[in-house]
């Protein structure tokens, strides 16, 4: 059905002139008719008589409910009576809701008491809330009077999609129920999805409305009813963020991360500065391009010509790195703009992070005044390797590679860093972005998107400045290459007071949980998963399907390990008779196929290499994981030469699955563990968990981008 936007434009209006901001029953129930959302048979009565009349219409048991602006929460004030049936007690229940409004509230203005035909079937919530970070965002979950006891919900961005709607279905604990579990009758997951759809283009097309509860709606296998409408309009107006176009964005951050000169404000000679170190940095870290020093009280920096002043430098400059205190950035940067650069990375602290906004916001406006791109303030500033470009003052850094690292916390940039040198993991770029005054993850995610030098992205934001936008540019990003994410921190909405059950819902980290993984991101749990994520995601091909086969030399490990691919959602693959049949050709009788395949720990290097092999040619298996155990019969580095071997062999002849590793023994495994990662296999001494949480997160990433067929 076509919508009337016309009128629910008319109620809104209405709503307004009159001053208020939340909308009565009757009006929340025009609104759902006009964009085709079922709601419960109901009639508006001003006198006992009229409920007894409207009782009689609907033949049946009724709900009687107070329609006043002043009574919100009607359940919590008992103006709500259900199943109530015959005419005296519907003059009885309208007498008592009077009763109860005026013991509730003082003189609350009341229109009436709905009169609501009963309905029945399962009880689940759809609604629809303004997340300060996301915007319009669509709920659904169990619904009744224990929504926020259980909490069971899902959050997708709004307007969804048909598809984007159906799975909201399924992304809940409590789907089997939906489905018909125990031998009930499956609701109509078509006419529930389509009320969720529906939610999400009112809210869309009309985001005056704050909140939106349809609670309960109940499921049944004929359709999908409201029984209670909920409705709440915006008391302030909202600032959108300032939003650039992808090319504006590419234009900025290639002449950020491809400088051809870079000039360092507040450079010094003397030891300890920042202003010396990042200069220091700077040349000894091999960048090619111009290097100018900028302070009025040196001739010469290091060796190079010092200027009193950016505007005295000669030619193009792209990149203002500023060393300087927090109080002289503004004036410095007003220079910046009459010489045109196009960054400034403000390593200063002494911002918003300390409580200073007016500074930061002084700052904002020149930069925006000039068409200047900020990174930071309040940074250690950045890298990026292609170039040899040490923008810091911490310490150069020289392993390139394909993964791009930002954090949004200076001492996570340290860990980030510590951790890389400590790997040897290849990097492409770290970036700190501070307090985010202007350039955000999603400025980064669109360069690094077109960047042929990275090949994976992992982020440590604590807060999205905006949130649509990260998602527009990670669901593009995804699609070719994994990005990470590490989300510190809980959604601010816990705080305020929500005004709908959907509202106080979305106050917890379940609403960036959702939307992130609807954007495509693998989310990590904590810092170190972060980082081998983004050690291990690229060095994993990408598997073409879900069976997921344990071969291990130790049953105490085969558990363990099954227990880490449940808990990673990975499918552990039924093995076949004939598959089953190949494998017992090499395990010893005292072994166990199946899955988890245990080869026994007692076994030489020639039955591991066996399994190895055969789970690799064997093309209805996806993935290996592998259990090793320290023998003296195969001790730990002869299994790594040989399993990286084998796999070798296999990619030679066109096979490349990928493989994670669990090694348990003495310390020899340590360097067995390394040898492998470096000849493209996932692995981690002493645990189970951890080789396995890396295969998950590239699973994780691969269906998100569609690629497992």
């Amino acid at each position: 059905m076509a919508y009337d936007g016309a009128r629910v434009r008319e109620v809104l209006d209405a709503v307004r002139a009159e001053g208020r901001a939340a909308l009565t029953a009757p009006e929340a129930k025009v609104l759902c008719d006009a964009y085709g959302i079922p709601t419960a048979g109901e009639g508006l009565a001003t006198s006992a008589d009229e409920a007894v009349s409207l009782a009689r219409e609907f033949g049946g048991p009724v709900a009687l409910k107070i329609v006043s602006p002043d009574i919100l929460h009607k359940t919590d004030a008992g103006c709500v009576l259900i199943d109530v049936s015959g005419d005296e007690a519907v003059r009885a229940g309208y007498a008592q809701i009077l009763a109860n409004a005026h013991a509730f509230t003082d003189n609350p203005a009341i229109t009436g008491v709905q009169v609501q035909q009963m309905v029945g079937g399962h009880e689940v919530i759809v609604g629809a809330t303004t997340d300060p970070t996301f915007g319009k965002v669509v709920a659904f979950g169990l619904g009744g009077v224990l929504v926020e006891v259980l909490k069971d919900v899902t959050f997708r961005l709004a307007p969804l999609s048909a598809a984007q709607a159906r799975s909201m279905l399924d992304d809940i604990a409590a789907a089997e129920v939906l489905r018909g579990a125990r031998g009930s009758e499956p609701v109509d997951a078509y006419a529930l999805a389509e009320v969720l759809r529906r939610v999400s283009d009112l809210v869309h097309d009309f985001p005056e409305i704050a909140e939106l509860d349809l609670n309960p709606v109940f499921a049944t296998a004929a359709g999908a009813t409201a029984a209670d409408v909920r409705i709440v309009l915006a008391t302030e107006e909202s600032t959108p963020p300032v939003r650039h176009s992808p090319e504006e964005i590419l234009h900025a951050m290639q002449r950020l991360m491809n400088p051809r000169s870079v000039a360092v404000i507040g450079a010094s000679n003397e030891d300890g500065k920042i202003g010396n170190s990042v200069m220091k940095n700077l040349i000894n870290g091999g960048y090619a391009g111009e290097i100018h020093p900028i302070n009025p009280k040196a001739d010469e920096i290091l060796g190079r010509k010092a200027y009193r002043s950016i505007t005295d430098v000669p030619g193009e400059v792209d990149v203002a790195v500023f060393t300087v205190p927090a109080k002289f950035v503004a004036a410095a940067l007003e220079e910046c703009g009459r010489k045109q650069i196009a960054a400034a990375v403000l390593i200063p602290s002494g911002f918003a992070e300390t409580g200073n906004h007016e500074l930061q916001a002084e700052v904002v406006a020149v930069a925006r005044e000039h068409g200047i791109r900020l990174l930071g303030p309040n940074i250690y500033g950045y890298y990026y390797t292609p170039q040899n470009l040490c923008a810091t003052f911490c310490t150069p850094y020289d392993v390139r590679g394909g993964v791009a690292l930002t954090s949004q916390s200076g001492g996570i940039g340290m860990a980030i860093l510590g951790f890389s040198r400590t790997t040897k993991m290849g990097v492409s770029a770290i970036v700190g972005l501070g307090n985010k005054s202007d350039v955000d993850e999603d400025d980064l995610l669109t360069f690094f998107e077109q960047d042929d030098n990275t090949h994976c992205v992992a982020m440590h934001l604590e807060d999205l400045k905006d949130g649509r936008a990260f998602v527009e540019a990670a669901q593009r990003v995804t699609k070719k290459k994994p990005v990470v994410v590490l989300k510190a921190g809980r959604t601010d909405l816990g705080a305020r007071a929500a005004s709908s059950h959907t509202g106080a819902l979305a106050g917890n980290d379940k609403v960036y949980d959702d939307i992130l993984r609807q954007s495509g991101v693998v989310r990590a749990p904590g810092l170190n998963e972060m980082l081998e994520y983004a050690r291990g995601i690229p060095v994993l091909p990408t598997p073409k399907g879900e069976n997921v086969v344990i071969i291990t030399g130790a049953g105490g490990s085969g558990v363990l390990l099954s227990d880490a691919c449940v808990a990673a959602g990975l499918r552990l693959m039924d093995i076949p008779p004939d598959l089953d049949e190949e494998f017992r050709r090499y395990i010893p009788p005292f072994g166990a196929a199946g899955n988890p395949i245990d080869i026994t720990g007692g076994e030489p290097p020639s039955t591991y290499e066996a399994t190895i092999r055969l789970g690799l040619r064997d093309p209805r298996i996806h993935a290996l994981v592998l259990g090793y155990w320290h023998t003296i019969v195969t001790p730990p580095m002869v299994f790594a030469e040989l399993a990286a071997r084998v796999a070798e062999e296999a990619r030679a002849d066109g096979v490349d699955k990928p493989i994670v590793v669990s090694l348990a023994g003495d310390t020899e495994v340590e360097k067995a563990a390394e040898y492998l990662f470096d000849h493209g296999i996932v692995a981690y001494p002493y645990t189970t968990e951890k080789p396995v949480a890396v295969l998950g997160a590239k699973y994780q990433w691969a269906r998100a981008a569609g690629l497992l067929g």
